[in-house]
């Protein structure tokens, strides 16, 4: 069927004037589509449509578009008061409540009023778009078309096929998000679509290692911030976006995936979300907060002022004894260059997966001089230590006093396969390379769904590029062997990437 997105007259319904609704009109408005609004509640779509009207008028004040033009959107927007006034619409928008029956009602009587060619759209973030569909007597013109909030201010927008969808619906959907200038991303059903899946690695990876003892909230976010590059910690956006979203879409997820180990829920998630402290909306959450709404943060302690008298570092890993030797060198560390360590020496290992114990062990080291240090990031702006569980404090302070010599923080966790940041990359990882293997989508619209849906300083794969395939795999591999937990087994896809030497993103046939 025939679609054009480009027509003058394409005239788009919103049902539902929320935060996301009104979002969704003043974009097809600006975009220069004629737009139909309606709300259930009496006057809700007039104050989104004030709204939407302020807001065109302060980015034509801003300059990033005229008055005439601001005015002019506006004008595009219609309110009306039944289903039957969605009649001209060439395609439908719905932003109801997240509520299966309340969804399926109304489409089921939009299909009934609308055109046979009109698209009838969802912007679900949970459900199903092929539950949703399967009482429709014409399934083949449903599709998700999944904004991001506020829509003005984030560009994604994913277009996701159900089970019965046409291609003409989705390349459809594609043009007209393009049409309002968002960066849309193709993707079939699958439950979280691309981005909700991929944020669970970032999220629930952070809640299974501080539930386990290895770091706590506030160390957990200053390693992802300094070490992994992303704008706020797990806990920190968590606290942002409040447990009462993030929880029951973690459950959601995991049970719609038939209990898939890599979807996994916590516990220190579950009992924040049953006790409503849900971070900043309840000014309580993995943080307590002052009366200025700031996290309150002890600081950082002190770097110990004490340094090894000789350190020895393993060649087990020649890609994290080459990064940390050149650090050492730099800040003039009295390196030890034999096979094996002197009797006294701080000995320094740099895994990738594997925890210090297990380092220790297997390279015949004394576990009492031994500490481990994430050579998989760069060292410039945080570095994270690990000593084992016997480690002597004067070995384990030592260590950490001489890396943190030329001022960079150091952060010290407990024993752990993967560190903090290897951890929770390698998952973020391994999720993006399933739904790839899945062909939910292709590997570029996945990272650019993560980039700009997350805010993620990469990708799935642009990370794996970064930091290595082989390595990104052997990280999962070794906690996978470590924990005897499938949650970490590694992606088919990474697997085979990973052996071949090849790119993650290389494709299939």
């Amino acid at each position: 069927m025939t679609f054009d997105a480009n027509r003058p007259d394409l005239t788009i319904g919103v049902l539902g004037t929320g935060a996301m609704g009104r979002g969704i009109a003043q974009v097809a408005a600006a975009g220069g589509m004629h737009v139909v609004v309606m709300d259930a509640r009496a006057g809700a779509a007039q104050e989104a449509r004030d709204f939407v009207g302020k807001m065109l008028l302060r980015a034509a004040e801003k300059g990033s578009l005229t008055q005439q033009d601001a005015q002019a959107a506006l004008g595009r927007i219609k309110i009306v008061n039944a289903l039957a006034d969605f009649k001209p619409c060439h395609a439908v928008i719905e932003a109801v409540a997240e509520n299966l029956d309340v969804k399926r009602q109304v489409f089921g009587e939009l299909e009934a009023i609308v055109a046979p060619d009109c698209i009838l759209a969802t912007n679900t973030s949970s459900l199903s778009v092929t539950t949703i569909a399967a009482k429709l007597k014409t399934p083949q013109r449903f599709a998700g078309f999944h904004f991001f909030n506020p829509v003005p201010l984030m560009r994604l927008v994913e277009v996701i096929s159900g089970l019965q969808t046409e291609e003409w619906v989705c390349e459809a959907l594609v043009a007209i998000g393009k049409r309002m200038t968002r960066e849309p991303v193709r993707c079939t059903d699958a439950p979280g679509f691309l981005v909700n899946q991929v944020g669970r690695g970032f999220t629930l990876e952070a809640a299974h290692l501080v539930y386990e003892g290895i770091s706590n909230f506030a160390d957990v976010d200053r390693v992802m911030r300094d070490v992994g590059g992303f704008r706020m910690g797990p806990f920190e956006l968590m606290e942002l976006t409040g447990l009462d979203v993030t929880q029951p879409a973690s459950e959601l997820i995991y049970n719609q995936f038939f209990h898939e180990p890599r979807y996994r829920p916590n516990l220190i998630m579950q009992a924040r979300y049953e006790a409503g402290v849900l971070g900043r909306k309840t000014k309580r959450g993995f943080y307590n907060y002052d009366a200025e709404m700031k996290a309150i943060v002890a600081p950082e302690t002190p770097a110990p002022d004490v340094r090894p008298d000789s350190v020895w570092v393993s060649a087990a890993e020649l890609y994290g004894r080459t990064a940390l030797t050149g650090l050492l060198t730099k800040i003039g560390a009295p390196l030890e260059s034999g096979a094996k360590p002197s009797a006294k020496a701080l000995c320094l290992v740099t895994p990738f997966g594997d925890d210090t114990t297990t380092c220790a062990v297997e390279q015949g080291l004394d576990p009492r001089r031994t500490v481990a240090v994430d050579t998989l990031f760069p060292l410039s702006k945080r570095r994270t230590i690990m000593p084992t569980p016997v480690t002597d404090p004067a070995y384990r302070d030592a260590a950490h006093g001489l890396l943190a010599g030329d001022g960079v923080p150091v952060t010290v966790c407990r024993d752990s396969p993967g560190f903090i940041a290897q951890r929770i990359v390698a998952m973020i990882v391994n999720i993006g390379c399933s739904i790839a293997q899945s062909r939910t989508a292709a590997p570029a619209d996945i990272d650019k769904a993560v980039t700009l849906g997350l805010n993620y300083p990469n990708g799935p794969f642009k990370f794996a590029e970064v930091l290595g395939v082989a390595r990104i795999h052997q990280v999962l591999s070794a906690m996978n062997r470590i924990y005897c937990d499938p949650r970490y087994r590694p992606s088919i896809w990474l697997t085979r990437r990973a052996k071949l030497g090849v790119s993650a993103l290389t494709p299939e046939p």
